[in-house]
């Protein structure tokens, strides 16, 4: 039994899992697979956005305001900064944006599986075994490695669940500053509108400056509703189904590592994981091993 004079390296495990490696088990790349909705969906979107235009004419420069976009994007960026410290919003924009884009390219009942024969190799052949087998999740790799290592129970548990709470801080994070940019876009969209509104009832003797204070009056409402509806309150809430998918998936993985630290049957492993799937699911998982 090895103590706390191991060194740590929950402190790492997060640089681990977001760069793909896995320690010295296996090769497994913790690459995710795209997310098409995602991508299909704004695509969708700005397509249905040029579809009118086009069918109105066509006059793409009728639909751009300067003074919509500085509006838009200059008041909800600095509103979100009011927000958030500038170092969350660093790592939290492109962390999001990311996992967004990403899906996990290993699925819960993979998971049990993978963990279900890691226990089997450890039954047989002792952790040691572990060194050479190929592991594609990279959090589940490195609890492979701890128990290769022969860390104890309480170090593992301790750096495993601390790692997988502030994987989903970040993720938290990412997802919250989303929905603030979200939240602001169509409120500063009406804070456009109004001076718009204000500039062109000071201009009423002069009607050729009606135009383009009307203009910029509705452009920047369609500006932020576009940027609210479309781009940054959808990614917020995909960033939200995504933290409970991870959550999932890495208390799973926790509590298998644990089961198998403490040397429990790889039937027993899987039976005891299997309560973290969805009732069909399970008849699946049951179906295939019987």
């Amino acid at each position: 039994m090895v103590g706390s004079s191991k060194p740590l390296y929950g402190s790492f495990s997060l640089f681990f899992y977001t760069s793909g490696t896995a320690g010295r088990i296996g090769r497994a790349s913790g690459v995710g697979v795209m997310d098409l909705a995602t991508g299909i969906g704004l695509l969708g979107g700005v397509g249905v956005v040029f579809t009118l235009i086009m069918i109105d004419g066509g006059n793409f420069a009728a639909y751009f305001d300067k003074h919509a976009v500085i509006v838009i994007f200059g008041g909800a960026i600095a509103a979100t900064m009011i927000r958030f410290p500038f170092s969350t919003m660093l790592h939290g924009l492109p962390m999001g944006l990311r996992y967004a884009f990403t899906m996990r390219s290993v699925k819960p009942h993979e998971l049990i599986e993978e963990i279900t024969k890691i226990a089997d190799v450890v039954r047989k052949s002792g952790p040691i075994a572990l060194e050479n087998m190929e592991i594609s999740d990279p959090f589940l790799a490195q609890g492979a490695r701890y128990i290769a290592d022969g860390y104890d129970r309480d170090f593992i548990r301790d750096t495993m669940e601390r790692d997988r709470d502030n994987f989903l801080m970040h993720l938290d994070e990412g997802s919250k500053i989303y929905r603030a940019f979200g939240d602001c876009a169509p409120a500063w969209g009406m804070i456009g509108t109004i001076l718009g509104m204000v500039t062109m009832f000071a201009n009423m003797s002069d009607p050729s400056k009606l135009g383009p204070a009307m203009a910029t009056a509705l452009l920047a409402t369609l500006y932020g509703a576009l940027i609210a509806n479309m781009v940054t309150l959808p990614i917020a809430d995909k960033l939200h189904v995504k933290l409970e998918e991870e959550d999932v998936s890495r208390s799973l993985i926790i509590d298998g590592i644990l089961l198998i630290r403490d040397q429990k049957s790889p039937s027993l492993v899987r039976e005891m994981l299997i309560a973290y799937l969805p009732a069909n699911h399970r008849e699946d998982l049951a179906a295939e091993a019987a």
